[in-house]
């Protein structure tokens, strides 16, 4: 029973009332979304019972802007994302991680005052093994309200995000949501159909014993990277002097919520694996609304170089590095960038590990 417990709906409501003067406009929105959201948990969990498993088809055509293969799930839920919060009248517009150019709305439905990024399936890679997939949004004011939105009105600054939030098709499905005033995480009670606030006020702890990383691109990594895994690979008799546990999940869904309910710190960072690419993840529709979410937990954000939500996004489908999570750890990755760029390099690079039979070999 949840008696007491509030719902994502009197949630909203309660969040408007302390604002006199809003329209509605807003909790209407995170209502469409929450719709699309349990509609997607819905086909997720019942995968290979609807066909949902497997590749979207054997042509060009199913294969995205990103030149990702896409799944059948990745599809189905991006079709879902659009259909439920396009006709509300809250939007003048989308974009997804999906399709190559912003998304029109159909000539029948009223344009609001809000925009929409998204990425409809975060982790499909894992959808075919049954490991936990996500959806991420990211909200901002329309600089045009009531009028189409164009390419332009959406590359702003992560720092102009009204709301960042992610969902979790795993065990349970949760949304977790930020509007600036910190982190709340709701569970999905499909006996009601409602989620239920269950995750009030997240926090990140400020020290971690935990990172996550591809290791299999350590040969691609620069060296302040290097320097940062090697110390925490040596645990004790390390630098550090204290043992590190790593984890990779391949979802950054699960890898973010991991790290808001028990801390840690998840890299993705620049390498040179792909000189033409400056980095893995999507800028709008990752980096940005997670950073978010994770600043709002008492966390930190950072290219390496940067904070995330600083840059100013000169494209759609532009990708940079991501390093998130407890403040302590983000901040010493970031201090080995600078260090690294001023011309400092550590002896921690004559390390056995980076020897020439090791773990993490340089050249």
């Amino acid at each position: 029973m949840h008696f007491g417990r509030k719902t994502l709906t009197r949630y909203t409501i309660e969040q408007e009332h302390r604002h006199p003067g809003v329209s509605g406009e807003f909790s209407s929105l995170l209502n469409s979304l929450a719709t699309a959201i349990k509609i997607i948990s819905n086909q997720v969990n019942k995968g290979a019972l609807i066909g949902a498993l497997g590749n979207a088809g054997t042509d060009s055509a199913s294969v995205n802007v990103q030149g990702e293969v896409q799944k059948k799930l990745d599809v189905m839920s991006n079709d879902v994302m659009l259909q439920e919060n396009e006709w509300s009248g809250n939007l003048s517009g989308m974009a997804s991680e999906e399709m190559e150019d912003v998304y029109v709305l159909p000539t029948h439905c009223r344009r609001g005052k809000y925009l929409l990024v998204f990425d409809p399936l975060d982790g499909s890679s894992n959808i075919d093994v049954n490991l936990t997939v996500g959806t991420i949004f990211s909200i901002l004011r329309a600089p045009n309200p009531g009028k189409d939105a164009t390419l332009e009105d959406f590359l702003q600054p992560g720092t102009q995000q009204v709301c960042a939030g992610l969902a979790l098709y795993g065990p349970s499905t949760m949304l977790v949501l930020t509007t600036g005033d910190g982190v709340d995480g709701f569970t999905l009670d499909r006996d009601i159909g409602a989620f239920i606030l269950t995750h009030p006020q997240m926090r990140i702890p400020d020290d971690t014993h935990e990172f996550a990383i591809n290791s299999s691109n350590s040969r691609f990594w620069e060296p302040p990277v290097q320097r940062y895994v090697t110390e925490c690979l040596a645990g004790q008799t390390g630098p550090r002097g204290r043992d590190f546990n790593m984890r990779w999940v391949a979802s950054l869904v699960a890898e973010a919520f991991r790290i808001l309910t028990r801390g840690g710190i998840f890299m993705y960072p620049k390498d040179s694996k792909d000189a033409t690419k400056p980095g893995r993840l999507r800028l709008l529709y990752e980096a940005n609304p997670i950073s978010f979410i994770i600043e709002q937990a008492g966390g930190k954000s950072t290219t390496g170089r940067e904070r995330v939500m600083e840059m100013s996004p000169t494209e759609l489908h532009q990708r940079v590095p991501l390093i998130f999570g407890s403040k302590n750890e983000v901040e010493r990755v970031a201090g080995y960038h600078a260090e690294y760029a001023s011309g400092k390099e550590p002896d921690t690079f004559n390390s056995p590990l980076f020897s020439t039979r090791s773990l993490f070999r340089t050249q």
